[in-house]
């Protein structure tokens, strides 16, 4: 039997590959939830724990990404440090290129050259003041040049499934042939916020001083006490326009990250931002639906060491529903084949939960193996033959 927390719906979302038990359903809500109007020339807002896109305007539009590049920036420095490649105290010299004099009327962290820098310092003025000098510098630190740098950004493009984004920069001043999109910047900001999450409490810091220069973070949202705001990057070029990638929480602990690029100004990507945050808490709640490494049925297997195996899901699986409608929310269980056959790795998707709502199928929880389950000995595996014959001739 499946949990009561089942009973629960979801906003139809394009779930993203997080590592998440959901399907991508591949379209936009089904509900009659008209969102907020916007200043953006795209948009989008997604539940971070459920992958729901609750609303959106081009999504997929290729737009000039400006120093929102730097949370891809930020994740292979944080990644590298979380793996052991380098270490936070690790010092790093100032080269001709990362000197801060060569950054005129842009953003940087005011490096000196032949400078001694942290990497905990440098990774600071990447996130909080949005550093170019501090790019460059760390990217030939951890990767030998910004090019070998700017490699390893673009295999985690692949990785993450990113279908609209490229970097050809490291701190994301305008190229012709570096391009994101709202959609893959919030499933990249989904990435630090859940893989990475000492990377992601500095994004929260409000302030960062280096030789002597106080800097304050550009998201000024970090400093409105209606919303609780906790990271995340701005960025602006004259092409760019003016982006902001937010995220927040609320009392019931449901994160929500928005995106939007090609704003008009400084002060409306904030507004437009708040605008969308504020219009998502309070029409949406999120709850978990399956606890992750909890069986929710027993399933036999043939032509196996085991003959029954767990279904559930690795990690908890969450939906998203509009505010009143989680009782409403019917589920049903479904394999992808009639019958489930040795060898079964532990993981291995083999069936959904799939939530409806009106009628209408609104999203899918895939259903894993809990266990490996090994092929049987030759004697198990007649018995099963002969089983299955006989179950053959009443289908």
């Amino acid at each position: 039997m499946l949990p009561k927390a089942i009973k629960k719906s979801v906003i139809a979302g394009l779930a993203f590959a997080l590592s998440l038990p959901f399907t991508a359903f591949g379209e936009e809500t089904p509900f009659n939830l008209a969102p907020p109007q916007l200043n953006a020339q795209t948009f989008i807002l997604m539940d971070y724990n459920s992958g729901a896109v609750l609303a959106a305007l081009n999504p997929d539009q290729r737009q000039y990404p400006a120093s929102l590049t730097k949370m891809m920036t930020s994740y292979v420095i944080g990644d590298a440090i979380k793996q052991g490649r380098i270490r936070t105290t690790d010092k790093v010299t100032i080269t001709d290129s990362a000197w801060g004099r060569n950054f005129p009327d842009s953003s940087k962290m005011f490096l000196n050259l032949n400078q001694q820098v942290s990497v905990a310092d440098l990774n600071r003025g990447i996130i909080i003041v949005s550093g170019n000098d501090a790019c460059v510098a760390m990217a030939e630190h951890l990767s030998g040049s910004t090019q070998n740098f700017i490699d390893t950004m673009n295999k985690y493009v692949a990785q993450f499934g990113l279908k609209n984004t490229h970097f050809t920069t490291v701190h994301g001043l305008d190229d012709a042939n570096q391009y994101s999109s709202a959609r893959d910047m919030a499933i990249i900001g989904a990435h630090i916020i859940r893989d990475l999450p000492e990377e992601y409490k500095i994004y929260a810091e409000k302030e960062f001083t280096f030789n002597k220069i106080k800097q304050q973070n550009r998201n000024g949202l970090l400093w409105d006490k209606s919303m609780n705001v906790d990271g995340m990057k701005t960025g602006h070029t004259s092409q760019a326009g003016y982006n902001l990638v937010a995220s927040a929480t609320n009392a019931d602990n449901m994160r929500l990250i928005s995106v939007v690029m090609g704003v008009s100004s400084f002060k409306g990507r904030e507004i437009e931002s708040k605008k969308l945050l504020q219009w998502g808490f309070n029409n949406f709640d999120t709850f978990k639906t399956i606890e992750g490494g909890k069986a929710v049925s027993n399933q036999t297997v043939y032509y196996g060491s085991s003959g029954e195996v767990p279904l559930g899901v690795l990690q908890d699986a969450f939906i998203t529903v509009p505010k009143g409608r989680n009782a409403d929310v019917k589920a049903r269980f479904q394999l992808d084949d009639k019958y489930l056959y040795a060898p079964l790795t532990k993981g291995q998707k083999v069936g959904k939960v799939i939530y409806q709502l009106d009628g209408k199928d609104i999203a899918a929880v895939n259903l894993q193996v809990m266990q490996d389950v090994e092929e049987g000995g030759i004697f198990g595996k007649a018995w099963d033959w002969l089983v299955l014959t006989v179950k053959s001739l009443f289908d």
